[in-house]
C-alpha cells in the first residue's frame, strides 16, 4: 500500500531551481531523468522519466523536453523546462551539484517525516506541460 503524500502548509520556497543553468543540449533522447518534487522518508523523492524529444516548453517560453512517464496513467508524456530535471543513470557533475544542493536544502527541514512530502512546486498544466511554482508566478 503506497504511502501517504503529505502537502505541508506552508513549504520552504524553492530557491535553487529557478536560478539553475542547464541548457537544452545537456540532455539528449533516451537520459533517464527525474523532477524532485520533494523528501519521502529522509531522501529526495519525485518523478522518473526519460526524455523524448526536444519540445518547447510554453510555460518559460524556451525549449524543452518531451518526457515520458513509464508509469503511464492520464499524463504519460509531459514537457519539462531542462532546469526541472536531474539524470539519473549519468553522474554528470552538473545534476550531482543541484541534487546535493536540494539535499542540503531540504533533508534537514524534513529530517524524521515519515512518508512522503511532496511540496507542491510542481503542476502539469491542462496542455501537459510540467510547471515550477516560480514559473507559474512570472508568466
Amino acid at each position: 500500500m503506497p504511502k501517504p503524500v503529505i502537502r505541508p502548509p506552508h513549504p520552504p520556497r524553492d530557491t535553487l531551481t529557478p536560478e539553475r543553468d542547464i541548457t537544452h543540449a545537456h540532455f539528449r533522447p533516451g537520459d533517464h531523468i527525474v523532477v524532485f518534487k520533494g523528501v519521502a522518508d529522509g531522501r529526495l523523492w519525485g518523478d522518473a522519466m526519460s526524455v523524448v524529444t526536444p519540445s518547447w516548453h510554453t510555460p518559460t517560453d524556451e525549449d524543452g523536453w518531451r518526457l515520458r512517464n513509464p508509469r503511464g496513467g492520464e499524463q504519460t508524456y509531459t514537457t519539462g523546462h531542462p532546469r526541472y530535471m536531474v539524470h539519473l543513470a549519468r553522474r554528470c557533475p552538473d545534476c550531482l551539484i543541484y541534487q546535493r544542493a536540494l539535499e542540503d536544502y531540504l533533508l534537514p527541514r524534513f529530517a524524521g517525516t515519515k512518508g512522503t512530502v511532496d511540496l507542491g512546486w510542481y503542476r502539469v498544466s491542462p496542455t501537459n506541460q510540467i510547471t515550477h511554482v516560480n514559473d507559474t508566478v512570472a508568466r
